[in-house]
C-alpha cells in the first residue's frame, strides 16, 4: 500500500541533520567571538542585578568600616602583646 504525500506531514518532519565530524566538534570559536560572547553575557547579567539604594550602600559601608576598625584594634593589641612577650623572653627591654 503506497502512502500518499501529504503537504502537512512533510512540513512537520524535521530534515535529517548531517553528522558533524570530530574536527568540527572539537573546534573552538575564534578568540574574539568568545570575548564578544563573554561581554554580552556580562552585560545581560548586569541588567538583572538589583542595585542597592544610597542609604543601603552607606549603611553597608559603615558596617564594613566598623568591622575593619575592630579587627585593627584586636590585631594591634595582639601585636603589642607578642612584642612585650618577646621583650620579656629576650630581655632587650630597659
Amino acid at each position: 500500500m503506497a502512502k500518499s504525500k501529504d503537504p502537512e506531514t512533510e512540513k512537520n518532519q524535521k530534515p535529517v541533520e548531517q553528522k558533524k565530524t570530530k574536527k568540527d566538534k572539537n573546534k573552538k570559536p575564534n578568540f574574539f567571538v568568545r570575548i564578544g560572547r563573554k561581554f554580552k553575557e556580562t552585560f545581560s547579567e548586569l541588567k538583572r542585578v538589583t542595585w542597592p539604594t544610597l542609604p543601603q550602600a552607606l549603611k553597608a559601608t559603615g558596617v564594613v568600616i566598623v568591622i575593619v576598625l575592630i579587627f585593627l584594634v584586636v590585631t594591634t593589641g595582639v601585636n603589642y602583646g607578642f612584642s612585650a612577650l618577646l621583650d620579656l623572653l629576650t630581655k632587650t627591654g630597659a
